[in-house]
């Protein structure tokens, strides 16, 4: 894990939608994309990080801020992004956020 504060930036435009993540100190991105399928399911379809951050614990942030998010929005996800689906199987406690459709 970073000992650097990480910031989530997300952007959403139409049914598409994406969480970028920045660890001070670090030109390295992380990224998660989505769609939505309705506006109450989520489709977590990428999750990348840059080898410079490899190991900060940036894919965990972001996959816990979708979860948040969902959370707040009463939406559902389905983790189609492999990433996203081994998170999922780590936290049990998310499992009222996921939706098995994948």
């Amino acid at each position: 894990m970073s000992d650097q504060p990480i910031t989530i930036e997300h952007s959403e435009s139409g049914p598409t939608g994406r969480y970028e993540a920045r660890v001070a100190g670090n030109p390295g991105v992380g990224e998660l994309t989505y769609s939505r399928t309705t506006p109450k399911c989520i489709v977590a379809t990428h999750t990348g990080v840059d080898d410079s951050l490899r190991g900060t614990g940036v894919g965990k942030v972001l996959v816990e801020r979708l979860v948040a998010d969902a959370r707040n929005e009463g939406a559902t996800i389905v983790p189609r992004c492999s990433f996203v689906r081994a998170m999922f199987k780590r936290h049990p406690e998310w499992a009222d956020v996921l939706d098995d459709a994948s």
